[in-house]
C-alpha cells in the first residue's frame, strides 16, 4: 500500500494552503507538478469531489506506481511524463489557459532512495544511474567518465557546496583511469577518503554532498526549476495559488528570488506613490518559508529540511 511505503511531507498543510483557492470554484483544476506515488494528489482529490488535478513527473516508475494508487480516482486526475518546465506546453496541449493551483514537492523521492538500483543512495551499492527519468539523459557514472577535472570540481562544488571538490575531482579522474569507479559503493569510498578525517566526523555521511551534486547535474534540477516557477506562476488564476517544498538551499534560493520578483510594485525606483495600475499581481501566503512541525519530523525524516514557500495571484 501507498502509505506504508511513503508519507507525503506537510500534507495538511499543504491542503490547507490551496484550499481557498478550489474551494472558490466549482469546477477547480490544479496541478501537481511532482506526483511521485500520488500521496498528495490522493488525498487532495479525496477532500475535494469536484477538483480535477493536471499530475506530472517525469519518473516512468513513479508514474507506474501511482497510476494504481489513484486508480479509483482516475476520471478526476490527468496523469503525464513530463518535466515540470514543460508545463506551459502541457496545460497548452490540454487546452487549459489557467489553474486554481500547484504545488511543487522538489528533490529526490523517498521511492527513488529506496530503490537501490536507482543510485541515488550513498548507503546502497547499486549501478550510478541517478536518472529520475530512466528512459533518457547521462547517467552519473557517464558524467563521472566524460567530465573534465574543472567540470567535475564546479559541479561538485556548486551544487555539492563541497569545500574539498578538488581533492574528489581529483580522486575520480585517477579511479576512473584505473577502471576502479563503478558503482555507488565506489564513489561513497572515493569521497570519504578525499575528505580529511577531522572533517569527516561532523555533517552526517561525507558522500551526501557529492551524491547530492551528481544527481542535481544528471537531472538538471536547478536549471529546469529556474525555469519552470516562473511558467507556474504565470499559470495561476487571479485568487490562484502556488506552493513549493524544497529540500536544500539551492532549490530554495531559486524559489524566493522568483517570488520576490512578482510581489514588489512595478512602479519605478524612487517614487513616493504607486502609479495606477501597478500594484503588485502577487502576495506571499506566508511571511518568509516554513520548516516541517518536530511531530512531523519524528516520523518523516525526509520532512527536516523542507522549507515551503506559497504565493497567491492577487490581480491580472
Amino acid at each position: 500500500m501507498q502509505d506504508a511505503l511513503h508519507i507525503p511531507v506537510a500534507l495538511d498543510r499543504c491542503i490547507a494552503l490551496l484550499s481557498p483557492a478550489i474551494e472558490a470554484r466549482s469546477n477547480p483544476v490544479i496541478v501537481d507538478a511532482t506526483l511521485g506515488m500520488g500521496g498528495h494528489t490522493k488525498a487532495l482529490l479525496l477532500k475535494f469531489p469536484n477538483l480535477k488535478i493536471i499530475a506530472l513527473d517525469r519518473d516512468l516508475s513513479a508514474i507506474a506506481i501511482a497510476t494504481t494508487n489513484l486508480s479509483e480516482l482516475s476520471s478526476r486526475v490527468e496523469i503525464i511524463h513530463a518535466v515540470y518546465d514543460e508545463l506551459d506546453e502541457v496545460l497548452s496541449k490540454l487546452g487549459i489557459t489557467e489553474v486554481d493551483g500547484i504545488l511543487f514537492d522538489l528533490g529526490v523521492s523517498s521511492m527513488q532512495l529506496d530503490q537501490a538500483d536507482r543510485g541515488f543512495a550513498y548507503s546502497q551499492d547499486a549501478p550510478l544511474d541517478m536518472r529520475m527519468d530512466q528512459s533518457s539523459g547521462p547517467s552519473a557514472l557517464d558524467i563521472l567518465n566524460t567530465y573534465s577535472y574543472g567540470e567535475l570540481v564546479r559541479v561538485i562544488r556548486n551544487y555539492g557546496e563541497e569545500k574539498f571538490a578538488t581533492k574528489i575531482a581529483d580522486n575520480i579522474i585517477k579511479a576512473r583511469e584505473s577502471g576502479t569507479l563503478k558503482t555507488t559503493k565506489d564513489l561513497a569510498e572515493l569521497v570519504k577518503n578525499s575528505i580529511p578525517a577531522p572533517a569527516r566526523r561532523t555533517g552526517g555521511n561525507p558522500a551526501k554532498r557529492t551524491f547530492q551534486a551528481l544527481r542535481i547535474e544528471v537531472n538538471q534540477e536547478l536549471a529546469v526549476l529556474e525555469r519552470a516557477i516562473p511558467k507556474a506562476i504565470r499559470a495561476i488564476r487571479i485568487g490562484g495559488r502556488l506552493v513549493v517544498m524544497s529540500y536544500q538551499s539551492l532549490e530554495d534560493k531559486i524559489v524566493k528570488r522568483a517570488f520576490t520578483d512578482v510581489i514588489g510594485s512595478n512602479s519605478p525606483l524612487g517614487l513616493p506613490f504607486d502609479l495606477p495600475n501597478s500594484a503588485a499581481s502577487y502576495k506571499l501566503i506566508i511571511s518568509g518559508s516554513e520548516g516541517a512541525s518536530d511531530s512531523e519530523i519524528e516520523v518523516n525524516a525526509r520532512a527536516q529540511s523542507m522549507r515551503l514557500r506559497a504565493l497567491e495571484r492577487v490581480a491580472a
